[in-house]
């Protein structure tokens, strides 16, 4: 048999596309099944509305967590976030509304997730706490140690005034700042969400009365993960529903 006699009548390039082909499409199909791991089902935001349940849908998988708890996903009956609102239209996908106080509502930028209502731990120690409990650290005397400084909201006005910075001591960094409220108790401020400068930290996304409805959390030295969900969706929501002229047209 000469040389080449098993492939002289096939078009090896063009078995070798048709391979590709049909991996590249089994690689759509599997990305596409993860998409739809979590997330799912879908609210649809109007009261009765179908469910979308999203397809493909893979088989459900157990992830074990390093603090020995299992997670599930995709899982069809896990809690979800509640929100207060009402769609501004009658079809599937309509943008919410929010009802009540919008700062609250749990829609739009204010939407939080329903995540475990525990601290993030590390080692078995939390790893986001005050720095009156993670003495070890501190700031650097190159930058302003913003503890004793007020706070203004997008009004100018007095917020409160920092009282420490809470620390993740896994990524060496504040995440966020404690605020002092003349309610008289303390909310925590997201680091991303401030401006620290000589004699001030500014907050843009909230108006200094808003400061007093700032989700707590319950031990004034840990915050869970849930917490820290509203936390940061209440300074979210503040940037758009801070003053009604946030939610007018740019243009």
């Amino acid at each position: 048999m000469g040389t080449g006699a098993i492939t002289q009548y096939v078009d090896v390039a063009q078995l070798v596309l048709y391979v590709f082909w049909a991996f590249f499409a089994g690689l759509i199909y599997y990305l596409a099944r993860e998409n739809h791991r979590e997330g799912y089902p879908m609210d649809p935001g109007r009261e009765n509305g179908p469910q979308v349940t999203g397809w493909p849908v893979p088989e459900a998988k157990t992830f074990k967590l390093d603090d020995g708890r299992e997670f599930h996903a995709p899982d069809f009956n896990r809690p979800d976030g509640s929100y207060s609102a009402q769609p501004a239209h009658r079809f599937n996908g309509a943008p919410l509304e929010p009802v009540g106080d919008p700062l609250l509502a749990g829609v739009g930028p204010g939407a939080w997730a329903a995540r475990a209502d525990i601290p993030d731990m590390h080692e078995g120690h939390a790893k986001i706490v005050p720095l009156r409990v993670a003495a070890d650290h501190g700031v650097s005397p190159r930058d302003t140690d913003p503890r004793g400084l007020p706070v203004l909201g997008a009004d100018g006005e007095v917020a409160g005034t920092v009282t420490d910075l809470w620390i993740d001591q896994c990524e060496m960094m504040f995440r966020y700042l404690e605020v002092q409220v003349p309610a008289g108790h303390r909310v925590l401020l997201p680091i991303a969400f401030a401006r620290i400068r000589k004699d001030e930290v500014a907050v843009q996304a909230l108006l200094g009365a808003q400061f007093g409805n700032v989700p707590r959390t319950r031990n004034p030295e840990q915050v869970t993960l849930l917490e820290e969900e509203k936390i940061s969706a209440y300074y979210g929501a503040g940037t758009l529903y801070a003053t009604p002229d946030r939610q007018e047209p740019l243009a």
